[in-house]
Protein backbone atom coordinates (compact mmCIF):
# COMPACT_ATOMS: atom_id res chain seq x y z
CA UNK A 1 0.00 0.00 0.00
CA UNK A 2 1.53 3.27 -1.14
CA UNK A 3 1.13 6.09 1.33
CA UNK A 4 2.06 9.73 1.24
CA UNK A 5 1.42 11.75 4.36
CA UNK A 6 1.84 15.51 4.37
CA UNK A 7 2.28 17.65 7.45
CA UNK A 8 3.44 21.09 8.44
CA UNK A 9 0.60 23.21 7.14
CA UNK A 10 -1.12 25.83 9.22
CA UNK A 11 -1.92 29.50 9.62
CA UNK A 12 0.88 31.98 9.04
CA UNK A 13 1.07 35.73 8.54
CA UNK A 14 2.09 37.18 5.22
CA UNK A 15 5.86 37.33 5.01
CA UNK A 16 6.28 34.30 7.23
CA UNK A 17 7.60 30.83 6.52
CA UNK A 18 6.44 27.24 6.72
CA UNK A 19 8.08 23.92 5.99
CA UNK A 20 5.92 21.12 4.70
CA UNK A 21 6.92 17.48 4.97
CA UNK A 22 5.80 14.45 3.01
CA UNK A 23 6.63 11.02 4.36
CA UNK A 24 6.41 8.19 1.85
CA UNK A 25 5.97 4.47 2.42
CA UNK A 26 4.87 1.32 0.66
CA UNK A 27 7.34 1.17 -2.20
CA UNK A 28 10.81 2.20 -3.17
CA UNK A 29 10.58 5.57 -4.83
CA UNK A 30 14.27 5.97 -5.55
CA UNK A 31 13.88 6.04 -9.34
CA UNK A 32 10.87 8.32 -9.24
CA UNK A 33 10.07 11.99 -9.05
CA UNK A 34 8.40 13.60 -6.06
CA UNK A 35 6.33 16.68 -6.57
CA UNK A 36 4.36 19.29 -4.67
CA UNK A 37 1.14 20.72 -6.05
CA UNK A 38 -1.38 23.12 -4.56
CA UNK A 39 -5.02 23.88 -5.02
CA UNK A 40 -6.71 27.08 -3.95
CA UNK A 41 -10.49 27.31 -3.57
CA UNK A 42 -12.19 27.50 -6.94
CA UNK A 43 -8.96 26.94 -8.83
CA UNK A 44 -7.29 24.04 -10.57
CA UNK A 45 -4.50 22.12 -8.94
CA UNK A 46 -1.19 23.64 -9.97
CA UNK A 47 2.39 22.49 -9.98
CA UNK A 48 4.70 23.92 -7.34
CA UNK A 49 7.99 22.01 -7.41
CA UNK A 50 9.52 18.61 -8.09
CA UNK A 51 12.65 16.70 -7.16
CA UNK A 52 14.27 13.49 -8.30
CA UNK A 53 15.01 11.02 -5.52
CA UNK A 54 18.17 10.02 -7.33
CA UNK A 55 20.55 12.90 -7.87
CA UNK A 56 18.27 15.55 -6.36
CA UNK A 57 17.54 17.52 -9.53
CA UNK A 58 14.84 20.09 -8.91
CA UNK A 59 12.30 22.01 -10.94
CA UNK A 60 10.04 24.87 -9.89
CA UNK A 61 7.06 26.75 -11.14
CA UNK A 62 8.48 29.99 -12.51
CA UNK A 63 6.31 32.15 -10.28
CA UNK A 64 7.64 30.47 -7.11
CA UNK A 65 11.36 30.39 -7.81
CA UNK A 66 13.37 32.07 -5.10
CA UNK A 67 10.69 31.72 -2.41
CA UNK A 68 10.07 27.96 -2.31
CA UNK A 69 12.69 25.24 -1.97
CA UNK A 70 12.13 21.52 -2.38
CA UNK A 71 14.49 19.00 -0.82
CA UNK A 72 14.55 15.37 0.21
CA UNK A 73 16.01 13.09 2.85
CA UNK A 74 16.45 9.69 1.27
CA UNK A 75 17.15 7.98 4.58
CA UNK A 76 13.85 9.24 6.00
CA UNK A 77 11.85 8.77 2.79
CA UNK A 78 10.75 12.36 3.25
CA UNK A 79 10.38 15.28 0.89
CA UNK A 80 10.21 18.85 2.15
CA UNK A 81 8.89 22.12 0.82
CA UNK A 82 10.35 25.19 2.47
CA UNK A 83 8.13 28.21 1.82
CA UNK A 84 9.43 31.68 2.60
CA UNK A 85 8.02 35.19 2.19
CA UNK A 86 4.54 33.76 2.04
CA UNK A 87 1.82 35.76 0.34
CA UNK A 88 -1.94 35.75 0.63
CA UNK A 89 -2.15 34.04 -2.75
CA UNK A 90 -0.15 31.08 -1.44
CA UNK A 91 -3.20 30.02 0.55
CA UNK A 92 -4.14 26.55 -0.69
CA UNK A 93 -4.17 22.88 0.09
CA UNK A 94 -0.72 21.51 -0.66
CA UNK A 95 -0.33 17.97 -1.95
CA UNK A 96 2.70 15.78 -2.44
CA UNK A 97 2.70 13.17 -5.16
CA UNK A 98 4.83 10.55 -6.89
CA UNK A 99 5.50 10.43 -10.62
CA UNK A 100 6.69 7.07 -11.93
CA UNK A 101 8.85 8.74 -14.54
CA UNK A 102 12.55 8.67 -15.33
CA UNK A 103 12.46 12.42 -15.91
CA UNK A 104 11.49 15.33 -13.71
CA UNK A 105 7.94 16.34 -14.44
CA UNK A 106 5.54 19.19 -13.75
CA UNK A 107 2.60 17.51 -15.49
CA UNK A 108 -0.32 16.56 -13.27
CA UNK A 109 -1.01 13.49 -15.44
CA UNK A 110 2.42 12.02 -14.70
CA UNK A 111 1.74 11.79 -10.96
CA UNK A 112 0.22 8.53 -9.89
CA UNK A 113 0.11 8.56 -6.09
CA UNK A 114 -1.14 11.46 -4.01
CA UNK A 115 -1.28 12.42 -0.38
CA UNK A 116 -4.37 13.80 1.35
CA UNK A 117 -3.04 17.33 1.43
CA UNK A 118 -2.23 19.86 4.12
CA UNK A 119 -3.87 23.27 4.42
CA UNK A 120 -1.75 26.39 4.28
CA UNK A 121 -3.48 29.65 5.11
CA UNK A 122 -1.68 32.96 4.84
CA UNK A 123 -3.27 35.88 6.65
CA UNK A 124 -2.70 39.61 6.35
Amino acid sequence: QVQLVESGGGLVQAGGSLRLSCVTSGRTFKSDTMGWFRQAPGKEREFVAAIRWSGGSTYYADSLKGRFTISRDNAKNTVYLQMNSLKLEDTAVYYCAVALTSYISSAYSDYRYWGQGTQVTVSS
